[in-house]
């Protein structure tokens, strides 16, 4: 073990006291701070290490469930509802194709209750998408020619081999933002919506059915993780959505998006993985107790909303230390399994050096020459930090927003010793 050596410490100390009495104009601006911590993510509700450490044990996928969420009870519900997933938030422009042999791409104007045909297209044709003033426009190419057809308020897109409309089974891609998705099942609908900062954009979405066009899609655990572990989180996933069912934003025209803010769906991709995709799906098909009800985590019979995530700082969060808000069903329980360097070897215990630039964005201000860590939560996560510019000036955050902000990867951190030496004064 390295000794410390404390003659070398003290001038440390003198020089840090002696910083503290200097004007603040004095006052060191650090290129960059240095966290640790335990954990991934705002460690509410499920701990998915957790769920995969208890799986390894032999739990079932209820007993799952109920250690963490306290207080709930799995029960079959229906869960045939068709959802309003968000695919493409916030966009300039997106791109629409498929490969599938004798596929057939009808383009139709509004939302297709009475559908008014705007193209129909083929293998390999390609449809583009722009904003037009508070309309979509639409470019499409069919064997080289390309053709602009009027711009619309809204577009309904439908592809063969779905529940919308017959034919050969396809799948369709979607391409914004550099990346290329693909869906097998749902209709497309595209529309503007003005956000306030950014103007027009263009709100893209799929409607899918819960029960298993949806939950095929999503892509939260690995495919090979145990069959419990897989199973909670499918009935994990089909209680959240259940819990958003009928509540449309307007922000994204939609129910759910397809992210992180939710839930990660990835579409088609999750059920064709190589070798592993068939065992996401069986899961789900598993926790099906019908063709239209599945088992879900409720209170009072009723869907709670199952917030779930990678892992912890040995016990899970509450919805109110998190977000400030206590939703009644997140209870604080331990979970060591998080804390496994076997099971969790990138979270178990991290490091992080968060550069000046970033701090001085997450607190608003010009520079941050010394950070405090304020207050505690009782489950070990930061309640308050504070940040101090050169000019004295001192900012608060919550732990969760400073997270968020610096992309740490959870609010189970604190400084360094180093950094508690030489930055804080």
């Amino acid at each position: 073990m390295k000794r410390l050596n404390f003659g070398a410490l003290v001038p440390i100390l003198l020089s840090t006291l002696v910083l503290a009495n200097l004007p603040s104009a004095y006052a060191e601006v650090p290129a960059s701070i240095s966290f640790s911590g335990k954990g991934y993510g705002h460690g509410v509700g499920m701990s998915q290490i957790g769920a995969r450490g208890l799986a390894l044990a032999g739990d079932t996928a209820t007993a799952i469930l109920n250690y963490y969420y306290p207080g709930s009870e799995v029960m079959a519900l229906t869960d045939d509802q068709i959802l309003r997933v968000n695919i493409g938030h916030q966009l300039t422009s997106a791109s629409l194709k498929s490969d599938s042999p004798g596929m057939s791409l009808q383009l139709i104007s509004g939302d297709g209750t009475e559908p008014k045909y705007l193209s129909v297209l083929a293998t390999k044709d390609t449809v583009r998408l722009k904003v037009s003033g508070n309309q979509v426009a639409i470019t499409t190419t069919q064997v080289g020619i390309t053709t602009k057809l009027t711009p619309v308020d809204q577009l309904t897109i439908r592809w063969s081999g779905t529940r919308y409309l017959d034919g050969p089974d396809s799948v369709l891609s979607l391409t914004h933002t550099k990346k290329t998705t693909r869906y097998r099942y749902g209709q497309i609908q595209v529309k503007v919506i003005k956000d306030a900062k950014l103007g027009n954009r263009l709100a893209i979405v799929n409607q899918v059915r819960l029960h298993d066009e949806y939950l095929w899609g999503i892509s939260e655990v690995p495919s090979s993780w145990p069959a419990a572990a897989l199973e909670a989180q499918a009935i994990a996933s089909r209680s959240y959505a259940m819990s958003k069912v009928g509540k449309v934003l307007k922000r994204c025209d939609c129910e759910l998006f397809s992210s992180i803010s939710d839930q990660n769906f990835a579409g088609y991709a999750k059920e064709v993985e190589l070798r592993w995709g068939q065992f996401w799906k069986a899961a789900v098909t598993r926790t099906s107790v019908t063709e239209t009800t599945g088992l879900t985590v409720t209170r009072n019979a009723a869907p709670i909303r199952t917030y779930f995530g990678s892992s912890t700082g040995g016990v899970t969060e509450t919805s109110k230390n998190a977000w400030g808000t206590d939703v009644g069903y997140t209870f604080s329980v331990p979970d060591p399994w998080s804390l496994d360097p076997k099971l969790n070897p990138s979270f178990y215990s991290w490091k992080r050096d968060i550069t000046q630039s970033v701090l001085a964005t997450a607190f608003a201000l010009p520079d941050v020459v010394s950070i405090k860590i304020l207050t505690l939560n009782e489950t070990g996560t930061v309640k308050v930090i504070e940040g101090k510019s050169s000019a004295g000036k001192k900012v608060t955050l919550s732990g969760e927003t400073f997270r968020s902000r610096t992309k740490l990867p959870s609010v189970w951190f604190s400084l360094t010793d180093e950094e508690l030496i030489s930055v804080q004064n």
